[in-house]
């Protein structure tokens, strides 16, 4: 096995279990992408499908155990304005809460665990996930990519795109938190 072939393999892995951060080797990888030491194309192709993985088997765990869990989660008041919210909003714009959910810190397991527990229709979920996932996955390695064609040096062009996605990642999470105190 090549070294190519190892590195997809741990990145599927990493993508495949929950709460373990995908984005710092998908970003690793699209800056091997840049270097010329790795593809970019089957890097978010593996991690788009370990995080689908992921996010399904999250789900039906969910689905079968998560109702105990958020009636107990329910009797916080945040989380249970946040879950009206969801709620609320979730008729409407199902797939967009879901696509957008994965662009928040844990936002993926947290969405994948939620939509499962209030039982949102299995093929909406899927592809919600799908389109989520490869999107997420997609702009993770574009970063990284850039990241490395932008700077030679591939420790820092890492540091930089982590950066730039956690600043990116707080900036979108205060912008839902906003939304979701204001409605």
């Amino acid at each position: 096995m090549d070294a190519s072939t190892a590195a997809l393999l741990v990145l599927f892995v990493i993508a495949l279990v929950p709460l373990v951060p995908t984005e710092v080797a998908l970003l690793g990888m699209g800056v091997a992408a840049a270097q010329g030491q790795a593809e970019l194309l089957p890097a978010i192709v593996v991690a788009a499908v370990g995080c689908l993985l992921s996010d399904q088997v999250l789900y039906q765990l969910a689905r079968h155990r998560g109702v105990t869990v958020l009636d107990r989660l329910r009797r916080r008041r945040n989380v249970d304005n946040g879950l009206r919210w969801i709620d609320r909003h979730a008729e409407d714009h199902l797939h967009a809460i879901l696509v957008i959910a994965r662009w928040l810190p844990s936002g993926g397991t947290v969405g994948s665990l939620l939509a499962g527990a209030m039982r949102w229709p299995r093929m909406q979920f899927l592809t919600a996930s799908a389109i989520g996932v490869t999107l997420w996955s997609g702009y993770v390695a574009l970063l990284g990519y850039l990241g490395g064609q932008f700077v030679q040096e591939p420790g820092v062009s890492l540091l930089i795109s982590l950066a730039i996605a956690a600043a990116l990642g707080a900036c979108l999470s205060a912008v839902v938190r906003r939304r979701v105190e204001n409605t």
